[in-house]
């Protein structure tokens, strides 16, 4: 080990940074590390672990606890083949729900799965998986680098699943069928093996399904009677973004990594709340040096019970709360650090990072369990 470790994120402060108790909403977050191997960790407001899992599968995503006290976590299928060179990085595999000790009560697997499997609390799983489109269905996905298709041409589109807690399936959704190309091209920096690229998915009060087209950088909604699209972000409001959710007035909570942001010469990230009214933004927050808080991929936010907002700066491992106003009241980052357990992906990212894709901050009152089990 030379006399200076050489991975510039770990020389930096970990745990807690900071913390405001008159400002922050009091309570617990639960955040899963990419390059864990499957562990779950659950930290007061000083950063001191207050619960922790281990599950069988490294994280294929993020973890969420449901109203009944289980874990919702999405872990990697072991032994799967790279269907392209980024899809170690994302993909998944396993849904599983966990008892607060760790022990698996039931999982549904699906080695096609990716980025986000959202659990409801009667069991159902809403997930984004993929198929293969060749031939004309591939000739006709717009935009991308030329030439830039995965292996024998073929380009993974997504499609979205509904699964009862048998397994059973309920709704499917196919981007192929719904999405017109020539309306949501990849934009012409991105590899064509995979389009639209959908990395959140979310079931909206009203029935219908909320989702994040990252790679060409709109949120949709999706009607679940018909699939077409009933919604969709207006061009340049959000870029490659991430996690949309819906708030309690019907706006649109976004974490907006701003890559590829139109008009801007130096990329930021920021949260923004949209109007699906007006398409407008009606809120945001950004670091008040702009570019101090840059995100290039993965991120997400929460809107908490008093009004602040919880956001995940995913590559950094760097979780940290806001006021309604901007003002940070609590910062926390991630202290674990290792490489990725797949070739493919260490060759890409070959640092160790300490990475999370989601973090959620739950009330003490939402897990009664911690006092009997800590």
């Amino acid at each position: 080990m030379p006399p200076i470790d050489q991975n510039s994120r770990r020389r930096r402060p970990t745990g807690l940074i900071a913390v405001d108790e008159t400002a922050a909403f009091d309570g617990l977050t639960l955040f899963a590390p990419l390059t864990g191997t499957g562990e779950v960790y659950l930290v007061d407001l000083h950063g001191r672990t207050a619960h922790r899992w281990k599950l069988p599968y490294r994280p294929g995503r993020h973890a969420r606890l449901l109203t009944d006290g289980t874990l919702a976590y999405n872990g990697v299928l072991p032994g799967e083949q790279a269907l392209f060179p980024m899809w170690h990085k994302y993909r998944g595999g396993v849904m599983l729900h966990a008892a607060p000790d760790g022990t698996v009560l039931r999982e549904h697997r699906d080695p096609l799965q990716h980025h986000d499997a959202h659990h409801l609390d009667d069991g159902r799983i809403l997930y984004t998986a993929l198929e293969a489109l060749t031939g004309s269905e591939a000739t006709a996905v717009r935009g991308g680098v030329p030439g830039s298709e995965a292996a024998d041409g073929v380009v993974w589109a997504d499609t979205i699943r509904e699964v009862g807690p048998d397994g059973e399936l309920l709704w499917s959704w196919r981007a192929a069928e719904h999405l017109d190309p020539a309306s949501f091209p990849l934009h012409e920096a991105y590899a064509r093996e995979h389009w639209p690229l959908i990395n959140s998915v979310t079931p909206l009060r009203e029935g219908n399904i909320l989702a994040s087209l990252r790679s060409v950088s709109a949120v949709v909604v999706i009607s679940r009677r018909t699939g077409e699209i009933l919604w969709r972000s207006g061009p340049g409001t959000v870029s490659q973004q991430h996690a949309p959710t819906e708030l309690d007035d019907g706006r649109l909570l976004v974490f907006d990594n701003g890559v590829f942001r139109p008009g801007h010469d130096v990329p930021y990230s920021r949260v923004v709340e949209i109007d699906r009214a007006t398409g407008e933004i009606g809120w945001e927050y950004h670091d008040p040096a702009r570019e101090f808080f840059f995100a290039p991929f993965m991120g997400s936010a929460q809107r908490l019970p008093n009004g602040n907002t919880l956001v995940t700066d995913s590559p950094a491992g760097r979780l940290f709360e806001v006021t309604e106003d901007g003002y940070l009241c609590w910062e926390y980052v991630v202290p674990y650090f290792a490489g990725y357990a797949e070739s493919e992906v260490r060759g890409i990212f070959p640092s160790q990072p300490n990475a999370v894709f989601r973090a959620y901050r739950y009330a003490a009152s939402d897990i009664p369990w911690l006092e009997t089990t800590s």
